[in-house]
């Protein structure tokens, strides 16, 4: 026995052996043919037409979900028994037109949400199985032969907690005379210098560094040959340290990290192969970032004062209202909002996917939070033709006019061999998570606003160099994911089971099993997403001590926020989701970074705009000071 789609109300009747819909004034309307014609628009090819033609999946699925709503809004459609006994040239109602693709659509839809179920299921039991107890002791952290540690550490502005961030550095269960830390800021006039200075007197046993990039030899405008250094004011900031590190080994984790005690070791243990449970040798080993809100709380205000007042006594010529506007007490939602909205992406999607494509390793997947490699291998890979000109240095220089250079020093160890690799035939691993660490982020004053800039920057940078994950994006995200399932269950799986005679076909054919499942899906989703936050936030991989910060630090309760507050900022960052992605993708090509704004080009490098910096509206930067030198990142 067969099925044929059919609305119940006989005035709207779908002629399916043309492909053709009722319009609203009583024409018909092909969508077969219309839809064929929009997949030819654009070759696949083209540099332009790549953005149009893979971007417009996403979208072309939903607008046929909603054609289809609105072709039988007013009669929900069911699945009707069509007799065996049918003449022999009746063509059956489902092989041909807008039903058929209708069907088409279902299978892509179902397959593509199984296929997302089951990437944010091992990125799941992975996050169970790693982040729920502490990790095991370095065994590099008491070797007598432990390498070199060059750990690079660029600053720009005031962070949250920015003290205890990079103090973190020095505190590593790591032999002492094995790590070098290397501060770098833009110049004397950032308001971190004086934290810096504080941090080199605190630790003076430790080798420590402090480079300013206003200082660097190459930089200066008299030096000869002229070193034609790109735009990107990260690179541009660590050039020197890199250029003078020590040992062979660099750690770059940015000023707003902090990481546990153990990190370092177990980073080294990771990439040298010398742990209990590897003995695989790695060129790039990260971890996994988290961010804590830290708006309101009593510890944040008073290191913002003091904070404020140290850099207030070197600047008496300050503004005094810049005080006013750090210590925003009655500031609203959308003032501060974007703190937990980041603090929500990084403890659920994020984290899922992160850990599954770093579990399953099919492509490189980087933050660039904390990341550790070995400098002759980037060396190696980067060095310049003797007969480029303009030729730079090996190392991260080589990835001065690019946004993205965590990405991009990454995704260049992934796909190049290394010397041992090409010469001596030896074999390394590509990446490696190392599981059970985190790299904690606090964050405050972050407003709605600045958080959207950060995603679509982002998201503008990744749309050049991974464009098709950049544009599949949306569909992982829960609230279209489940869209589609609910379209294949009540289409493409509903019209196969009534084809194998099974009578719950004609339920799941309804607009009611739609919606059963979409909310049944993202009932689901929820309760994992919520598991993973309390996950997290448990504070059970950290090694716990007295200097050990609160944002780290388990929560007094079950969660670090109650369920009614967790699930506001969790539908806030889902609805946006989308909106955000369409923006980054199709609303131009410029971001704003480091108040300095870009123009990203198809060759994945950057071009500066003008010479004036500028902020992002609703950042704690901006909050903080009305001089572009003060102005805090959000990188």
């Amino acid at each position: 026995m067969g099925y044929t789609r059919k609305a119940r109300n006989p005035c709207t009747v779908l002629n399916v052996s043309s492909g053709t819909v009722p319009e609203a004034g009583g024409g018909m309307q092909s969508l077969a043919g219309e839809t064929h014609h929009s997949a030819r628009a654009n070759h696949p090819l083209d540099p332009t037409g790549t953005l149009v033609s893979f971007g417009s999946t996403n979208v072309l699925i939903v607008l046929f979900c909603l054609l289809s709503d609105l072709r039988l809004s007013l009669c929900p459609p069911m699945l009707e028994p069509q007799s065996r006994s049918q003449p022999p040239d009746a063509e059956p109602a489902i092989n041909h037109g807008g039903w058929q693709w209708a069907v088409a659509a279902g299978w892509v839809g179902l397959i593509w949400y199984t296929v997302v179920v089951a990437v944010c299921m091992l990125g799941y039991l992975q996050l169970w199985r790693f982040y729920l107890r502490k990790p095991r002791k370095s065994s590099s952290a008491s070797a007598s032969n432990a390498p070199h540690v060059t750990a690079i550490r660029p600053v720009k502005g005031l962070e949250p907690h920015l003290y205890e961030c990079l103090a973190s550095t020095f505190r590593q269960d790591y032999p002492r005379d094995k790590l070098t830390v290397c501060f770098c800021v833009s110049s004397r006039s950032d308001p971190a210098y004086p934290i810096l200075q504080k941090l080199v007197s605190d630790f003076s046993q430790f080798d420590v560094r402090l480079y300013v990039e206003d200082d660097d030899p190459l930089l200066q405008p008299g030096h000869v040959p002229a070193y034609d250094l790109g735009p990107n004011p990260k690179i541009r900031n660590m050039s020197r340290a890199y250029r003078e590190a020590k040992g062979d080994i660099v750690w770059i984790i940015d000023c707003n990290a902090w990481v546990g005690r153990g990190v370092c070791g177990r980073m080294v243990d990771k990439l040298c192969g010398t742990g209990a449970d590897s003995t695989k040798r790695y060129k790039f080993v990260h971890h996994l970032p988290v961010a804590v809100d830290m708006t309101g709380t009593a510890g944040l205000r008073e290191e913002q004062e003091a904070l404020l007042e140290a850099h207030t006594n070197r600047n008496a010529n300050r503004d005094s209202s810049d005080t006013t506007m750090v210590i925003d007490h009655g500031a609203g939602m959308l003032a501060t909002g974007g703190g937990r909205l980041e603090e929500l992406f990084l403890s659920s999607s994020h984290a899922k996917m992160y850990t599954a494509i770093n579990t399953v390793l099919i492509a490189p997947c980087i933050v660039g939070k904390s990341n550790m490699f070995r400098r002759s291998h980037l060396d190696y890979l980067t060095a310049p033709s003797p007969s480029d000109p303009h030729r730079r240095n090996a190392g991260i220089d080589y990835f001065s006019d690019n946004i993205c250079e965590d990405h991009l020093i990454g995704d260049l160890l992934w796909r190049k061999q290394v010397r041992g690799e090409k010469e001596q035939g030896e074999r390394w691993g590509k990446h490696a998570l190392v599981f059970g660490d985190l790299a904690f982020q606090p964050v405050a004053n972050m407003s709605v606003q600045a958080y959207v800039a950060r995603r679509v920057r982002w998201l503008r940078v990744r749309k050049f160099t991974v464009v098709l994950a950049t544009l599949v994006e949306p569909g992982t995200e829960s609230i279209l994911c489940s869209c589609y399932g609910a379209w294949g269950v009540t289409t493409a799986l509903a019209q196969y089971l009534g084809d194998q005679g099974y009578a719950i076909a004609e339920a799941l054919s309804t607009w009611t099993a739609f919606w059963g499942f979409f909310c049944l899906s993202m009932m689901t989703w929820i309760l994992i997403d919520w598991t993973v936050y309390i996950m997290l936030h448990s504070g059970k991989t950290v090694e716990l001590d007295e200097d050990t910060p609160s944002f780290a630090r388990p929560p007094r309760g079950v969660t670090r926020r109650p369920f009614r507050a967790w699930f506001t900022a969790w539908l806030g960052r889902e609805m946006l989701a989308f909106p955000i992605w369409l923006w980054a993708v199709y609303g131009g090509v410029t971001v704003t970074w480091r108040d300095r704004q870009f123009r990203v080009g198809l060759d994945m490098k950057v071009r500066e705009i003008g010479g004036n910096s500028l902020a992002v509206k609703g950042s704690s930067s901006s909050r903080s000071s009305s001089s572009s030198s003060s102005k805090a990142r959000r990188d």
